[in-house]
C-alpha cells in the first residue's frame, strides 16, 4: 500500500500543535486513525519511519509533537545527552492534563476527514507508550499499544489538574496492548509487576508480553535495535489496531 504524509497544525488549549499525518495514498476509501506518539525526541526520523510502517497497514497515523509548548513548531532534538537532558526537561515541564487537551484536538481533526472510519486508536514509544495509555482513558480511544511505557508505574509526572495516569486504569474500556523490554533499567522488573497488577485488578482487557531487549528496541537507529522484535511488534499492533 503506498502512502503519502502531510504536516499540519491544530488548535488546542494551550496552543498551536503541529502534527505529521501519515496516510494511504487512496484516499477515496475510509479508514482506522492511529494516534501516535513519540518519545522525548519528537518527531524524528525514526518515529516517522514507524509511523509510515504503520500507515502502509491501513490506518491514518497522526504523530503530533508532544511538548508542543515548550519548543518553536518544528524542534527535533538531538539522540545525544543534550537532546536527552532537554527532552526529559519538557517531560516534567508539560502536565499530564495538557496531553488530555491535545488528544481532544486531535481526535475532533479525525472526525472532520472524510477518510476516517471512526475508529481510532493510540500507540507509542517510551514517553509516547505512557501517552498511548492516557490516550485510552478517553472513550472515542478503542485500543492502545504502549511499548516500554516510562513513569506509568512511578506516578511522577507534573498532573495540573488531572489525575496520574496508572491512578485512572479502571477508565479504560480500550483493548491494552503492553510491551516491555526484559533489559530496560527505566522500567524494572517491579515497576512492571505494580503496572500489571493495577491493570488485573482495574479488570483491564490487556495482553501483556516481556521481550528480552532494552530500552528504545523499536527505534531503528543505535545499537539496541532489535529488527526481528521490531518486526514481531507490528504485526501485533496491526492485528491489535484491525480489531477495533
Amino acid at each position: 500500500m503506498q502512502i503519502t504524509s502531510e504536516w499540519l497544525t491544530l488548535d488546542t488549549a494551550t496552543g498551536s500543535m503541529r502534527c505529521q499525518l501519515f496516510r494511504p495514498h487512496n484516499s477515496n476509501k475510509r479508514y482506522p486513525a492511529i494516534l501516535f506518539y513519540s518519545e522525548i525526541f519528537q518527531i524524528t526520523a525514526p518515529i516517522a519511519r514507524t509511523a509510515a510502517m504503520m500507515a502502509g497497514q491501513g490506518f491514518l497515523v497522526l504523530v503530533p509533537e508532544v511538548f508542543h509548548e515548550l519548543n518553536a513548531a518544528g524542534t527535533v532534538l538531538a539522540y545525544d545527552d543534550a537532546g536527552k537532558d532537554k527532552g526529559n526537561a519538557d517531560k516534567w515541564a508539560k502536565p499530564l492534563s495538557s496531553y488530555d487537551s491535545d488528544n481532544a484536538a486531535m481526535l475532533s481533526y479525525l472526525q472532520k476527514r472524510s477518510d476516517f472510519n471512526g475508529k481510532t486508536g493510540a500507540m507509542g514509544v517510551c514517553i509516547g507508550g505512557h501517552l498511548a495509555f492516557r490516550a485510552a482513558l478517553n472513550p472515542a480511544v478503542n485500543a492502545a499499544c504502549c511499548l516500554y511505557a516510562t513513569d506509568l508505574h512511578s506516578n511522577t509526572l507534573l498532573i495540573g489538574s488531572a489525575k496520574q495516569t496508572l491512578d485512572c486504569a479502571s477508565e479504560i474500556q480500550a483493548e491494552l496492548l503492553m510491551i516491555w523490554g526484559k533489559q530496560d533499567p527505566h522500567i524494572p522488573a517491579e515497576g512492571r509487576a505494580k503496572i500489571y497488577q493495577v491493570l488485573t485488578q482495574a479488570g483491564c482487557n490487556f495482553s501483556w508480553h516481556e521481550v528480552n531487549a532494552q530500552h528504545a528496541f523499536m527505534r531503528d537507529e543505535g545499537e539496541r535495535y532489535d529488527p526481528a522484535l521490531a518486526l514481531w511488534v507490528y504485526q501485533q499492533a496491526r492485528e491489535l489496531f484491525q480489531r477495533m
